[in-house]
């Protein structure tokens, strides 16, 4: 497990900490392998009631390394990252985000398949994969319309916009917009002691009602049709031409 990825395991609970501060948690291929490894180690743990995803240094993560993007085909179906966003498709455990601070690109995705998404005021979100010259991944062609509806998701991807809490809140990306870092830390605390006083069974039951498999099948198949137009896109001089342009700021 990569020291930019730390997991603790207690009292039902795996937290995943996003660890990479002076790169605003940007996930490299290594980290997304450790994040995928933690999420089916927690699979196979019948300890594990609820997972917490959360960040390090005042951001949630700012997505993918840049440079891998231009460099490899990220989303190569037998590779990490691929991988992680399977394992976030097929989990039967309840999903919760702590994020205070940037969620760009897998930050914000990612967050479409979590049960509970609690932030911070001052956390900004984005999916900015067109400005890149590239399409979204993580099935969020699939949720985010889902999520927040079809118009709204249009907007939000065509643009690749930045936007705040409460945009994301409004859009149905988060459950709860918190004031500052440590009223977000004692929200996410109380909430999942409270999912944990509930019948353990019971809760597994509306867990597997929220994602079935008719879905998580129409995911698996939305994230793979991603992952080909997302690699030809990459491929492509626009795509290219982004990259190294933000890359070298």
């Amino acid at each position: 497990m990569t020291d930019h990825v730390l997991t603790e395991t207690a009292g039902g609970v795996l937290t995943v900490r996003i660890n990479r501060p002076d790169k605003r948690n940007a996930i490299t291929q290594d980290m997304y392998q450790a994040l995928g490894d933690a999420l089916t180690g927690a699979e196979a743990d019948a300890s594990v009631r609820v997972v917490v995803f959360t960040g390090s240094g005042g951001a949630f993560t700012a997505g993918n390394e840049l440079a891998d993007i231009a460099e490899r085909d990220v989303l190569e179906p037998s590779g990490p990252t691929a991988r992680f966003i399977r394992a976030l498709i097929d989990t039967s455990k309840v999903l919760v985000a702590e994020v205070d601070g940037a969620a760009i690109g897998i930050g914000t995705t990612m967050l479409l398949h979590c049960d509970l998404v609690y932030v911070t005021a001052r956390s900004k979100f984005g999916m900015p994969f067109v400005n890149l010259g590239v399409v979204p991944e993580a099935a969020s062609s699939v949720l985010l319309p889902r999520v927040a509806g079809p118009g709204r998701a249009a907007g939000l991807l065509l643009f690749g916009d930045t936007f705040g809490a409460a945009e994301a809140a409004e859009a149905g990306i988060v459950t709860e917009v918190l004031p500052d870092a440590e009223a977000l830390r004692a929200r996410v605390a109380d909430r999942v002691e409270a999912l944990l006083a509930r019948p353990a069974g019971a809760l597994a039951a509306v867990r597997r009602l929220l994602h079935p498999e008719t879905l998580a099948a129409e995911l698996h198949t939305a994230a793979a049709l991603e992952g080909v137009v997302f690699t030809a896109a990459s491929k492509t001089p626009d795509a290219q031409a982004a990259i190294a342009r933000i890359t070298k700021r």
